[in-house]
């Protein structure tokens, strides 16, 4: 696993890194891959509890959320909201297994919402003024966190901070995460001058790690 995280690393950041100070269309094309591939393992991930969502629903609603931002004129998010809801239960009343139809809808549209829907977020943020220094901060913060947290609970981690979730996170490597993102805002501060100073690179750098941990 350490030798995966390390390859990724080295061939992700330089591409993220170009991604991201180039903008569109190549930050959201970003996007839409990572996106698409969330969206599909999630689904795996559910099905394997026998209640197979509607992946290919999920995936194509998941995308379009993704690239909504470019396109609100002709895909708001209330009609994507409202076809996210009704398409798929719609679609499952013709199952046989009526007593799984419940789950499988609803794990089909969490997918759509908690991976789509708030990617989008981060295409709307980069299209803001300032918006490369942000999203920057929301993904290098983010993997500042996850990097420091695995390789300081990997060290030194002793006390479970989830065991019945993911048992092998520790309150140590969370501790480290929040450190970790702290710093890399500080960084990203320090190097492009953004408009924000220390004291709000820290507060975003603790609120990155927490509400990505969580």
């Amino acid at each position: 696993m350490f030798k995966q995280r390390t390859i990724t690393t080295f061939i992700g950041i330089p591409i993220t890194i170009a991604v991201v100070w180039f903008g569109e269309p190549y930050f959201s094309i970003m996007a839409v891959i990572w996106g698409g591939g969330s969206v599909y393992e999630f689904y795996r991930i559910v099905g394997t509890a026998k209640l197979p969502p509607l992946t290919w629903f999920g995936l194509a609603w998941t995308l379009l959320f993704i690239v909504s931002p470019h396109f609100s004129k002709f895909l708001p998010t209330d009609i994507l909201l409202t076809t996210a809801v009704i398409f798929p239960l719609v679609w499952l009343l013709g199952v046989r297994r009526k007593e799984d139809a419940f789950a499988r809808w609803a794990w089909t549209v969490a997918g759509i919402l908690y991976i789509g829907w708030l990617l989008s977020y981060l295409v709307l943020l980069r299209g803001m003024d300032g918006g490369r220094n942000w999203a920057f901060m929301a993904l290098f913060g983010t993997f500042g966190s996850d990097i420091s947290a695995y390789l300081v609970g990997r060290a030194i981690g002793r006390h479970r901070l989830a065991p019945n979730i993911s048992p092998a996170k520790t309150w140590e490597g969370a501790v480290a995460g929040v450190i970790g993102a702290v710093l890399v805002c500080i960084i990203i501060v320090t190097v492009l001058n953004t408009s924000i100073g220390y004291r709000q690179a820290i507060l975003v750098g603790v609120v990155i790690s927490v509400v990505g941990q969580l």
